[in-house]
C-alpha cells in the first residue's frame, strides 16, 4: 500500500470518516511506517532497559554487601545482553534499505535513506493555559482551538507521507516553532513541557526543556524525508534521476543548515561529526545519480567519451572513498550500521573499476586514425593520468599500438582485480549478502570486464605486466547542497550583524570570453581579483561585492559553480548583475574601559588600547551556508555496436543490510547528558 492522502480537515459531525492533514497519514501501512513502528518499539524497550540498569549501577554503589554485589553484577550482565540483542535489531531496522527504494523491473544499485528520529507526544494544553492566565493575565480556555490545532499538527509531524507534502507539513511546524518560543517559553520560568526524542541510530533518548532540541530534530527530519524521497524516486528516467538528484542535494542542505545553527545538540546523531558524514553521503549519492543519468541513454562508443566517462566514473569512487573514510573514524564507526560503511566501500570500489573498464575500452578499441584530432586526443588523454609508467608518454600511447594495447590491458586487469575486491567486500556484510540485486550487478559488471580481456589476451605474451595507473577524477557535473529559494540569502551572510549597501546595477560583458574578474565562497558568491581596467570595474564593481541576481535571477543562493554555468554564456553584448558591498558600521570612537588597580579606578581611552586587526572577521573568509525554511517549497541495455551501458539485473526483489552490534553508551551519560 503506497502513502495514501485522506482529505484535509477536521472530523465531519454527519459521519465517522476521519480527516488527516495533507503531507500526513498515520493510517497507511507501507513499509516504511511499519519499520518506523518497530523502531519506536524498540526505543521504548531501550529506554526500560537502560532505566533497570542505571537503578542497578546505584544500588551496587550504594550497597556493601557482597551477596547483594554479586546478585546485582548477575543482573546487570542480563540486562547489558538485552541491550545489546536490542542494539542490534535497531541496527537491523537502521540496515533495511528495501523499504526505501523505488520497485521497478530493472534494479539499481540500492541507496541508503536516513530514517526519521521517534519523539513522543507532548500536551502543551494545560502548561500553556496555564502560562496566559499567569503572563497574560487571560482566560486560557478561550485559546484551546488554536492550542489543539498545535498538538495536532505536531503529531501529524510523526506520520509524514514520503512526498513533497510531507516536508512540507514538517517545514509548516517549524515555522510556528519561534513564535511558540517567543509566546510561551520565558527565560525565567519553566512551564513543565519536555521533548523527548530518539536517536536515529541508537535509540538513546534525549530530554529538554526548550525548543532548541525541537527545532533541529525538525530539521534532521526534513532531511530524512529528502533521502527517502530520493531513494524511491525511480531512476530509469531522466525525470526520476532529476528527482533523486534534487532530494539528495537538499537534504545535504538540510543537514548543513542543522550543523552550522545547532551547534550543541546533545543527540550523537545531530552531533557535527556525524551530519558532516551524512552531508558527504547525500551528496555522493547525488553525484551517483548524475553518473547514472548521464549513461542513462548509453555511451557512445567513441574515444573522447569513454575518457570522459572513465573520469566521471572516478569521481564517484572518489567521493564515495571520502565517505567511507569519515564513517570508519571512532566514534562515527560506533554508531552507524556496519553495512553503510561496507555499502561505501563497495561503491568505491566498483566505480573505480568501472572507471579502468571504460579508459580499457577507449585505449583498446579505438586506434589513432587520419581523420581523428590527435592534439584533442592527447590533450584528452594527458588529462587522465596523474604520472605514466616510467618511459611512457600519452603520444607514445596513442600512436604506438603496441604501447596502446599494453596500457589497455593493464587498465581491464586492474578493472577485474577491483571488481573482485568488490565482491569481497560486498561478503563481508551478513545483511548486504542478501541484497540479490546488488550481487548480480557487481558480477555482471565482473564478467563484463573479463570478456573484455579475453578479446585482447596473448597467450605468447608473457612479458609487460605493467601496473594500470590511477585515473585522474573530474567532473562536470558536479553536486552541490541545495537550498529552499529565499529573498534573504543565507543568515550567516545576511543578518543584523553586517550592515549592507543597497543593490547596485553593474553591466558585465566579455572580453575575449574574459569577463575581468573571478568569484570565490560558498553562497553568496564574491568578486575578486577584479581587473581595475575591465568593463565591470569601470560601471562600479568592487572586489569584495556579492553577486545577489543576474538578470532576473537571484543568486543569493548559488555557489561558484553555478554561478559560472550561469555566466558562461555571456557575450559582447553582455548582461546585468547585482551586488551588494558591506558597510564598515565600526564606531569611529569606541567606548571607554575601566580598569581598576589598588582600589582605585583608572580610566582609558580606548584610543590607547590598539587593535587586533587580526581578530577581526576578513571579507575574504568563506560564507557558510545556511537555509531559510520559510518558503521551502517543495533500462539500461546495450543500445548497438555504438552504445555503451552500466550493467543491471531485472528483478524487484527486496533489499536488506548490519555491523557487528557496537558496545551500548553507558547509563551514566545517558543519567548526566540526555536530560539537559
Amino acid at each position: 500500500m503506497t502513502d495514501a492522502l485522506l482529505p484535509n480537515g477536521i472530523e465531519d459531525s454527519g459521519g465517522d470518516g476521519k480527516f488527516f492533514r495533507k503531507g500526513c497519514n498515520p493510517l497507511a501501512q507501507t513499509g516504511r511506517s511499519k519499520l518506523q513502528n518497530k523502531r519506536a518499539s524498540l526505543n521504548q524497550q531501550i529506554i526500560k532497559q537502560m532505566r533497570i540498569r542505571a537503578g542497578a549501577e546505584n544500588l551496587l554503589k550504594a550497597t556493601n554487601n557482597n551477596k547483594v554485589k554479586e546478585m546485582v553484577l548477575l543482573e546487570l550482565s542480563y540486562v547489558n545482553a538485552d541491550l545489546q540483542r536490542l542494539m542490534g535489531q535497531l541496527e537491523g531496522l537502521n540496515s533495511s534499505v528495501d523499504v526505501y527504494q523505488s520497485t521497478q523491473e530493472t534494479a539499481n544499485i540500492p541507496l541508503i535513506a536516513l530514517g526519521l528520529k521517534e519523539t513522543k507526544e507532548v500536551d502543551f494544553s494545560a502548561p500553556f493555559k496555564d502560562f496566559i492566565m499567569e503572563h497574560y493575565n487571560e482566560d486560557g480556555r478561550t485559546f484551546e482551538d488554536e492550542i489543539a490545532d498545535l498538538m495536532d499538527l505536531r503529531q501529524a509531524c510523526r506520520t509524514p507521507s514520503r512526498s513533497e507534502a510531507g516536508v512540507e507539513l514538517l517545514a509548516k511546524y517549524y515555522s510556528h516553532l519561534p513564535l511558540v518560543e517567543n509566546r510561551f517559553f520565558s527565560p525565567t520560568r519553566q512551564n513543565g513541557i519536555f521533548f523527548t526524542w530518539y536517536d536515529s541510530f541508537t535509540g538513546v533518548p534525549v530530554c529538554q526543556q526548550n525548543l532548541s532540541l525541537e527545532k533541529a530534530s525538525m530539521v534532521f527530519n526534513m532531511a530524512a524525508l529528502f533521502s527517502q524521497i530520493g531513494t524511491r524516486s525511480d531512476r530509469q528516467t531522466t525525470l526520476g534521476l532529476e528527482q533523486a538528484i534534487s532530494s539528495f542535494q537538499k537534504a545535504a542542505g538540510m543537514l548543513s543548515h542543522l550543523k552550522e545553527t545547532f551547534t550543541h545538540t546533545p543527540s550523537y546523531d545531530m552531533s557535527p561529526a556525524m551530519v558532516s558524514m551524512l552531508i558527504r553521503l547525500m551528496l555522493a549519492q547525488a553525484q551517483e545519480c548524475m553518473f547514472e543519468k548521464i549513461v542513462l541513454p548509453g555511451v557512445k562508443n567513441q574515444f573522447n567519451p569513454l575518457i570522459k566517462m572513465a573520469q566521471e566514473a572516478a569521481k564517484v569512487s572518489e567521493i564515495y572513498d571520502q565517505v567511507h573514510q569519515s564513517m570508519i573514524q571512532m566514534p562515527i564507526k560506533d554508531n552507524v550500521p556496519f553495512f553503510w560503511s561496507t555499502m561505501s566501500l563497495v561503491k568505491t570500489n566498483h566505480y573505480r573499476a568501472i572507471a579502468h573498464h571504460f579508459l580499457a575500452s577507449a585505449l583498446l578499441d579505438h586506434e589513432l586514425g587520419p581523420n581523428d584530432d590527435e592534439d584533442q586526443q592527447e590533450k584528452a588523454l594527458s588529462q587522465v593520468y596523474d604520472q605514466l609508467p616510467e618511459g611512457c608518454s600519452t603520444l607514445d600511447i596513442l600512436k604506438n599500438k603496441h604501447e596502446r594495447e599494453r596500457i589497455g590491458k593493464a587498465h581491464i586487469r586492474r578493472a577485474i582485480s577491483v571488481h573482485e575486491e568488490a565482491l569481497r567486500n560486498y561478503g563481508l556484510c551478513q545483511h548486504l549478502g542478501k541484497l540479490e540485486a546488488l550481487q548480480e550487478i557487481l558480477k555482471a559488471s565482473l564478467q563484463r570486464s573479463q570478456e573484455k580481456y579475453s578479446d585482447f589476451e596473448n597467450e605468447e605474451q608473457f612479458v609487460d605486466y605493467v601496473e594500470a595507473p590511477d585515473i585522474i577524477s573530474k567532473t562536470e557535473h558536479k553536486a552541490e547542497m541545495e537550498f529552499p529559494a529565499s529573498t534573504k540569502g543565507p543568515l550567516s551572510v545576511f543578518s543584523a550583524k553586517q550592515k549592507w549597501t543597497a543593490p547596485r546595477k553593474i553591466h558585465v560583458c566579455a572580453d575575449d570570453r574574459d569577463l575581468g574578474f573571478t568569484l570565490k565562497g560558498e553562497a553568496p558568491v564574491q568578486v575578486v581579483s577584479l581587473d581595475p581596467l575591465s568593463k565591470a570595474a569601470a560601471d562600479g564593481l568592487k572586489e569584495g561585492d556579492y553577486i545577489v541576481a543576474v538578470g532576473d535571477k537571484d543568486t543569493k543562493w548559488m555557489g561558484v559553480g553555478d554561478m559560472m554555468r550561469l555566466l558562461k554564456d555571456v557575450d559582447e553584448e553582455g548582461i546585468e548583475i547585482q551586488v551588494v558591498s558591506v558597510v564598515d558600521n565600526s564606531p569611529t570612537m569606541p567606548t571607554k574601559s575601566a580598569t581598576f588597580s589598588g582600589n582605585l579606578p583608572k580610566t582609558y581611552s580606548m584610543i590607547c588600547l590598539a587593535y587586533n586587526d587580526e581578530e577581526k572577521p576578513s571579507k575574504s573568509n568563506k560564507v557558510a551556508k545556511k537555509s531559510s525554511f520559510l518558503s521551502l517549497g517543495l533500462k539500461n541495455k546495450m543500445k548497438s555496436a555504438s552504445t555503451l551501458s552500466l550493467p543491471t539485473v531485472d528483478q524487484s526483489s527486496t533489499l536488506p543490510w548490519n555491523k557487528p552490534i557496537p558496545t551500548f553508551p553507558s547509563s551514566s551519560i545517558y543519567n548526566e547528558r540526555a536530560f539537559h
